[in-house]
C-alpha cells in the first residue's frame, strides 16, 4: 500500500528542491532558466539522479519537438502566409465586429495546435494590429478573446504546447517505477487530446461572444469603435494629416538653426524628413541642420503646416517632388514598438539614445498605462511596457528589432519574405504532420523531418532556424525534466499521493480528486510556469490515480492541460506579450480570466473523462 511509504532523505531532498524552485520562481530574484540550471546541478551533486542521465533532458523528445515545433512556425512566417491570413479574414468576415472575433480565434486556436503558444502570438500580434487599423476594432477587444483561443487551441494535439510535449515523456519514466503488478501506461497519440481542445476552443469563442467581451466593453470605458474611415494612428495618437513639403527660403528664421531647435517650436508639426543639397532622408537626426533651400518633410493636418509654414517662411507644396519614393507605404510608414522588460532603452530618453541618428527611427508618441504622451516626448525615460509610435523606413525598423530592446506589433513589409516557397512550405508541413500521425515514429523525428525539408528547400536559412529558438524555454524544460524523474524514482510523488489519499474521505469520486489536481496544478503555474507545474504534478497525478484505483493516463491528462490554464496573469507567456499593447490591468485580467479558468478546468475533468 502506498500510504506504508516511510519519509526518507532522498525524498526529503526532492521535495525541498521543489520548494526552493517555488519560492525562487515566486520572487523572482533570478531568472526562471538560471534557476532550472541551479535545481539540475543540485540533482546531479546530491545523486538524486545518475550522473550519465542528469543532462538526458536536453535530449529528450519533448525539447527536441519544442526547438523543431519554434523552427516549423518560422519557416511559415517566412513565406507570408500569415499575411494572406489577415486578407482573407477580413474579407470573410464582412466588416462585421462579431464573426470577425470568431474567425480571428478559431483559426489562431487551430495554429496553436501546431506551433508554440507564444510563437503563434508573436505572429498575431501584427495580423491583430492590422484588423484593428482596418476595422475600427480595437485591441483591447481584439487582444485577449485572441489570447485565449491560442491558449484553449493548443490543446487540440500533443505537440501544442510544453506540458502536452512533456506529457509522454513523464508518462514513459513513470513505467520505470509502477508497483508490481499495475499495467504499464502507453504514451498518448498525436491527436489523443483533440476532442478535449475542440470542446475548450469552442468555450473559448463561445465565452467571449456572449459574456467576456461585455466585460471588456466595460472595462474599456468607452464603448464607442473608432469610424471605420479614420486611421488607427490618428484615433490613438491624435497623429493625422498629410506629408507636405516645406522648402526653406533665405528669409525663413530657421536657417542655421537645427531640426532639434524647429521641432521645439511652437505648434510645429511632425517632421519626418529632410533634404540638404541632394541628399534626402527619412528620420533625419536631431543635429542635422537646416539651410537655405533644404527641404522639410513635415505632417500634420493642412492648417497647421500652413500656420507653421507662413509664420517661419517656407514655401509649402502639397505635391511630394523630394520625398515620395521615401513616404512610399510599402517603403516606410508608422508603426507601434513595446518596450520589453529585457530592453536596454529602459530609463533612457529618446534623446538619449539618438534613435533617429542610430537607428532610423523617428519617435512620434509613447503610450503609458493608457496616457499618451506627445510634448516633448524625446525627453521621457522609457519604462518596461511602454508603446512606442515610431516613423520610420521599415528596414531600419526590421534592423532595430533584431536587437530584442524593441517587439514590433505593426504588421510591415519585412525583409527576406519568401512567399514563392509557400505551397512548398505548406507540402513540407503537411508531411511533418502526417508522419507524426504515424506510431511508429516518434512526434520529434517527425517534426525534425519537417525542418530538416524546410532547410534544404530554402524555406527558411539555418541562421534564421537557429535565431527562431527561444534558448529560455529550452534550458527551463531541459533543466527542469530531471526533476520530475527524481519526484517519482526518489519516492517523493508517491508519498505525497498516499499521504494525499489518507486524508480524503472513502467514497472520494475520481472526477473529484481530478478536478482537485487540476486547480492545484494551476494553482502552481501561476508561480512557478506551465512548464515547472506539469514536472512537479504530473508524477504526483500518477500517483494519486494508483492509489485511487483510477486511470493514470487520465489523471496526468487532466494535470497537463491544467498547466496551461491561466488567463490571470503575465506567467502565462501568451497573455504577458499582450498586456502591453492592449493596456489591460491585473484586476480586468483576473475580472475576464477567472471565470474561464474555471470553465477551463471543469471541461477539461468532463471530457477527460468522457474520452477515458
Amino acid at each position: 500500500m502506498e500510504t506504508a511509504l516511510t519519509l526518507t532523505t532522498d525524498m526529503k531532498l526532492v521535495l525541498g528542491l521543489v520548494g526552493f524552485t517555488m519560492v525562487m520562481f515566486l520572487f523572482e530574484r533570478i531568472r526562471a532558466d538560471v534557476v532550472a540550471l541551479v535545481v539540475l546541478v543540485l540533482l546531479g551533486l546530491s545523486g538524486l539522479v545518475a550522473p550519465e542521465e542528469i543532462f538526458n533532458g536536453f535530449s529528450s523528445n519533448a525539447v527536441m519537438s519544442i526547438i523543431a515545433t519554434m523552427i516549423l512556425g518560422a519557416g511559415l512566417d517566412r513565406t507570408g502566409a500569415l499575411n494572406r491570413l489577415a486578407g482573407w479574414l477580413l474579407r470573410r468576415a464582412h466588416g462585421v465586429e462579431q464573426r470577425l472575433l470568431l474567425l480571428t480565434g478559431a483559426i489562431a486556436g487551430i495554429n496553436s495546435s501546431v506551433m508554440q503558444n507564444p510563437s503563434v502570438m508573436a505572429l498575431y500580434l501584427p495580423v491583430a494590429s492590422r484588423l484593428s487599423s482596418r476595422t475600427g476594432l480595437t485591441l483591447p477587444r481584439l487582444l485577449l478573446p485572441l489570447a485565449t483561443a491560442i491558449v484553449m487551441g493548443s490543446s487540440l494535439t500533443m505537440v501544442g504546447n510544453s506540458p502536452l510535449i512533456m506529457l509522454n515523456d513523464l508518462l514513459l519514466q513513470a513505467n520505470s517505477n509502477l508497483p508490481s503488478g499495475a499495467a504499464t501506461i502507453e504514451p498518448l497519440k498525436m491527436f489523443a487530446p483533440l476532442p478535449i481542445g475542440a470542446a475548450l476552443l469552442a468555450t473559448s469563442l463561445l465565452y467571449f461572444r456572449f459574456f467576456g467581451n461585455r466585460r471588456l466593453h466595460e472595462e474599456e470605458g468607452k464603448g464607442v469603435t473608432p469610424a471605420r474611415t479614420q486611421s488607427y494612428f490618428a484615433n490613438a495618437y491624435g497623429i493625422d494629416g498629410d506629408v507636405y513639403e516645406l522648402t526653406v527660403t533665405a528669409d525663413s528664421p530657421l536657417v542655421g538653426m537645427s531640426l532639434g531647435e524647429a521641432e521645439a517650436l511652437h505648434n510645429a508639426p511632425l517632421i519626418l524628413a529632410l533634404k540638404t543639397k541632394e541628399e534626402a532622408r527619412l528620420s533625419p537626426p536631431a543635429d542635422a541642420r537646416i539651410w537655405v533651400g533644404s527641404v522639410i518633410g513635415a505632417m500634420g493636418s493642412r492648417r497647421q503646416v500652413g500656420d507653421f509654414a507662413q509664420n517661419q517662411m517656407l514655401r509649402l507644396s502639397t505635391r511630394l517632388r523630394n520625398f515620395g519614393d521615401l513616404f512610399n507605404p510599402s517603403r516606410a510608414g508608422i508603426s507601434e514598438a513595446v518596450i520589453p522588460a529585457t530592453s536596454k532603452f529602459i530609463g533612457k530618453t529618446g534623446r538619449d539614445l539618438q534613435l533617429r541618428k542610430q537607428l532610423g527611427l523617428s519617435l512620434l508618441a509613447v503610450n503609458r498605462d493608457k496616457t499618451v504622451m506627445r510634448e516633448n516626448v524625446r525627453d521621457v525615460p522609457l519604462r518596461a511596457g511602454d508603446m512606442l509610435v515610431l516613423h520610420s523606413i521599415w528596414t531600419d525598423l526590421a534592423d532595430a528589432a533584431k536587437g530584442k530592446d524593441l517587439v514590433v506589433v505593426t504588421d510591415y513589409p519585412k525583409g527576406e519574405q519568401r512567399p514563392h516557397k509557400l505551397k512548398l512550405a505548406l507540402g513540407i508541413f503537411g508531411v511533418a504532420m502526417l508522419l507524426a500521425l504515424s506510431s511508429r515514429l516518434p512526434v520529434s523525428i517527425a517534426l525534425m523531418t519537417g525542418v530538416a525539408g524546410m532547410l534544404i528547400a530554402g524555406v527558411i536559412h539555418i541562421d534564421e532556424a537557429y535565431s527562431a529558438i527561444n534558448w529560455k524555454t529550452v534550458f527551463l524544460m531541459a533543466c527542469l525534466i530531471p526533476l520530475g524523474w527524481a519526484m517519482d524514482s526518489s519516492g517523493a510523488a508517491a508519498w505525497v499521493a498516499g499521504h494525499t489519499i489518507e486524508q480524503m474521505p472513502g467514497a472520494t469520486p475520481r472526477w473529484l480528486l481530478q478536478l482537485a489536481l487540476g486547480l492545484l496544478t494551476t494553482a502552481f503555474s501561476l508561480v512557478i510556469s506551465h512548464v515547472g507545474a506539469a514536472i512537479v504534478m504530473v508524477p504526483l497525478a500518477i500517483n494519486i490515480a494508483l492509489a485511487a484505483g483510477g486511470n493514470p493516463t487520465a489523471f496526468a491528462l487532466v494535470v497537463a492541460l491544467s498547466a496551461s490554464n491561466n488567463f490571470m496573469t503575465a506567467s502565462n507567456p501568451v497573455i504577458s506579450m499582450i498586456t502591453g499593447p492592449a493596456g489591460y490591468t491585473g484586476k480586468e485580467l483576473w475580472k475576464v480570466g477567472a471565470p474561464l479558468s474555471l470553465a477551463y478546468a471543469l471541461i477539461a475533468v468532463l471530457m477527460v473523462n468522457l474520452l477515458f
